[in-house]
Order: C-alpha cells, then structure tokens, then sequence
C-alpha cells in the first residue's frame, strides 16, 4: 500500500470503516491522512474510529481536525466531542462549551439543547436544565425527552400536579412518533404515581412498555439464551488472578448489582469519604468482554496471565486518565454482576459491593423506567422477573467463589435506619468512618442516572414496599422461582 494513490488509500478506508474492522480502518484512515490532510469527512471518520476503540483523547484531535478543515455539519461533531467529554473523560466544562458552540451553528439544533439538558440534570440544576429543554420544545413541541425530562424535574420540585393533563394532550399530538410516545407515556407513569393515582400509572406504564417494545422492532429478551449464559459463568473454570504489578492508585471498588437496586445511593454514599471518588457507570469491563474476550465466558477461561495483566493496566490506566489524583474509584457498572469472574481475575483483591433491595420493588422500578433497546428485558414484568431469577442464580454462585469479597449493601436497610448500614459499608471497604458519609445530599460532582433527581433528595423508605401500591397488578409474578 505503500505506492497507492490517495483515491485508493480513501476507497481502501472506507470500505475497513464499512466492514467495522476498527483497528485496519484507523490504520488506513491514518495512512491516507499523511498523504491528504486536507479530507475533512476522513478526519471525522477517524474520530469516529478512534471513539470506538475507546481512544477518547486521540477522538477529540481528529474530530477537532475536521472541525478546522471545514467539515461540514460542524455541529454535530461539536456535539460528539461533547459526548466524549461528559460521559468518558469526565470533562463536564468542555462538553458545556462544545454544546454551546454547536448552538452558535445552529441554534435550532435538537439534539444539542437535549445533551445540554442532560448535562445540568447530571450536576443537579434544575433551573438551567429547565431552560435547555424548553428551547428544546420550541423546536419540537411533542418531543418526548424534553417533556419527560421536564416532568421528572416538577416531580423533584413537588410541583408535577398538571403534569398528567399537559402530557396526555402531548400524547395527542398528530404525527407524533413511538419513541415519544414511549417517552411521554413513562412520564405520564411517573407523574400518576408521584400523586398516589397508582391504577392509572400502572395502566401508562403498561402501554408505555408496549410502545417501547413496538419500537424496539422484533428485540426480544431471549430467556434461553440468559439461561445458557448463567449456566456457561457458573460452570466455566477461571484461570489463575492476575498479579497487579503496579501498586499506584487508584483502587477501584466495583458496585454492580440489577439495575434500580440503589447502586447511585451506594456510590454517593462512599463518594462522601475523603478516599474515594465516584467513577460512575465506567464501560471498561464490557468493552474487555466485547473486544477482547469473544466468545464469552470461553475465551476467559482460557486466558494466558500476560493478557491478564495487560487487561488489568489498561483497566488503571483508563481510570488515571480520568481520576489521576484518586486514591480508590468507584465503577458503579451495574450489569457488572455478570463479570465478577473476570473482574476478580484481574483484580483478585476487588471489593464487590452487590446492591440489593425488595425483589418486587427492584422489578416493579425496572418496569418504570424507560430504557433503551438493550435492555431487552425491561419491558414485561415476566421478562424482568426471569432475569432477576437467573441474576440471583448467578450471584449465589460468585457468593461461594469469593463469599468474603462480596458485600450485600440493602437499599431498605439503609433508608430505613442509615448509619448502622453505612458503617458496615465503609468497614467492608476498608474506610474509616466519617461522619460526611451521612449528609443528606449527594456529592459536588455529576450523578448520571436515571434517578439522578432522586439520589439528590434526603434519604427517605417512600420507595421501599413500593410494590405494595401495585398489589393488585402484580398477580403473575409474585410466585415466579427465584422471587423469594
């Protein structure tokens, strides 16, 4: 390739980035860069790649290349820097100012005023997140994340009372997509249930569910399939813990658990300790079991020690990248539940905090909460409730592999008499006791999740024996195996 023409370096490109093979395609993309600086479009892709394969710094020198060059749509890219900055380099006052720059482009960009909003919402203001999403709906009226958005701040605020009218008019509105109805119907949920009308959000839920299943278009929860997964981890023998070579902080503590189960509480808890900083929903161990562990959990038993190892210091090295001054960090990956094996393998010393709470609580919340098309068994009850089973499944097992290692932090326990469950957390951890683990708000830097509004409220048991409020819709599953 060496003699190719510039034509053939860019045709040879962009078939590697149509074929997905990241690796070649950054190589090619580079090869025909050195000979034609001057491609705007082939600086955008490369950030692209370099944004898939988790180079996050490199990303943002070849998206701001093909901002210099001229690329057009400029505002976009503007925006997936932004995206890089919030959610993987933690760079939240960047991102800010490359939404804002975007916005100056093109002040009716949606997506834009819907990241922004996103953005406020993770630092807790309530008032500017307001703002950005109502330049939101005077672009799109009948947008569904803004006025869900909108809703769960006026629940935050204890202000929500018209919120049900204002969103089944918006759930009317002609030509209105199944995403945004899915979106609205879930608030509509949120708002019925915040002021006690417990039937009526059940009845939105539900068909918020059977929107969100219609959208996801043939995405199904494969109950075989999780079944055979749980039975592969629990049978499969682990090869030998990687020594960790570099004894240089950071340390992490990994908080995984079933999704709604209080992970965010239990990070925010320990992120009030002097030692630790909260990493939040870190992708890291996925991204090893997608890229470099295929097929899974095959390819981990068989993993030599050396792969092990480089595993472990690309795992640190992500987190200095991003924390560099930390002593412990949190990755508050809940799925993670699935990886104990390979997290323990890595880190043989891991601290495994499993966030627990009411099994018909923890189902019902999961059911409440609109997530995207992976999670695919998020949209019936029956689903949800069989991979809660196969979840517990799982977690018995890593129980009597590393029983010691593995600390139940309950959601209940802690909103219904806070310090005695702090206490053993931070005794479990290895953390002195400070009193600042109690205060009653979350700590200075972003919360991103879902009930990132809930998290920023004292503690309270409003949330636990949720279930009962939704007794009589609750029939079919509250015998199911693994429930009890």
């Amino acid at each position: 390739m060496a003699s190719a023409t510039p034509e053939a370096l860019l045709r040879r490109a962009n078939q590697l980035l149509a074929a997905g093979d990241i690796p070649a395609a950054i190589q090619a993309h580079e090869r025909l860069l050195a000979v034609r600086p001057d491609l705007p479009d082939s600086w955008y892709n490369l950030g692209y790649l370099h944004r898939c394969a988790r180079q996050f710094d490199a990303a943002l020198d070849s998206y701001a290349e093909a901002l210099a060059r001229g690329v057009a749509g400029a505002e976009e890219v503007h925006v997936n820097r932004a995206v890089i900055l919030s959610e993987h380099l933690d760079r939240g006052e960047e991102a800010e100012a490359e939404l804002r720059a975007a916005l100056r482009l093109n002040p009716h960009y949606l997506v834009a005023w819907l990241n922004l909003g996103n953005l406020y919402e993770d630092w807790g203001e309530p008032l500017r997140a307001r703002s950005a999403y109502e330049e939101a709906l005077k672009i799109a009226p009948s947008n569904g994340r803004a006025l869900a958005r909108l809703t769960a701040i006026c629940i935050f605020e204890g202000r929500a009372t018209g919120a049900p009218a204002h969103l089944r008019q918006a759930l009317g509105s002609p030509g209105i997509s199944l995403d945004d109805a899915a979106e609205l119907a879930f608030a509509l949920g949120s708002a019925l249930d915040a002021e006690g009308s417990y039937d009526d959000a059940f009845a939105a839920f539900s068909a918020a569910n059977r929107m969100s299943r219609d959208a996801a278009r043939g995405s199904r929860y494969d109950r075989d399939a999780q079944e055979a997964l749980v039975d592969a981890l629990i049978s499969m023998s682990l090869p030998a813990a990687a020594e960790r070579q570099d004894p240089q902080p950071p340390q992490p503590i990994f908080i995984c658990g079933m999704f709604r189960s209080g992970s965010t509480l239990a990070e925010q808890i320990l992120a009030r300790h002097s030692r630790v900083t909260a990493g939040g929903e870190l992708e890291y161990i996925p991204a090893i079991v997608q890229t470099r562990l295929q097929p899974y959990p095959q390819a981990l038993a068989q993993a030599p020690a050396q792969m092990l190892t480089e595993l472990q210091q690309a795992y640190l090295a992500e987190l200095r990248s991003i924390h560099l001054a930390a002593d412990i960090v949190t990755d508050k990956r809940v799925d993670n539940f699935l990886h104990i094996g390979l997290i323990k393998s890595l880190f043989p010393e891991a601290r495994i905090v499993h966030t627990v709470r009411e099994p018909l609580d923890n189902i019902l919340s999961v059911y409440f909460l609109h997530f995207d098309s992976s999670i695919t068994y998020g949209t019936d009850l029956a689903d949800i409730a069989h991979f809660y089973g196969q979840y517990r499944r799982l977690m018995a097992h890593w129980k009597s592999v590393y029983g010691p290692d593995i600390f139940d932090f309950s959601y209940d326990e802690v909103v219904t008499d806070p310090e005695p469950a702090i206490r053993c957390l931070l005794d479990f951890c290895g953390l002195g006791w400070e009193p600042g683990c109690l205060a009653a708000t979350p700590t200075g830097g972003p919360v991103r999740t879902a009930s990132s509004w809930q998290v920023r409220q004292p503690l309270h048991a409003r949330s636990s024996g949720r279930w009962r409020n939704y007794e009589r819709h609750l029939g079919a599953i509250r015998d199911l195996p693994g429930l009890a």
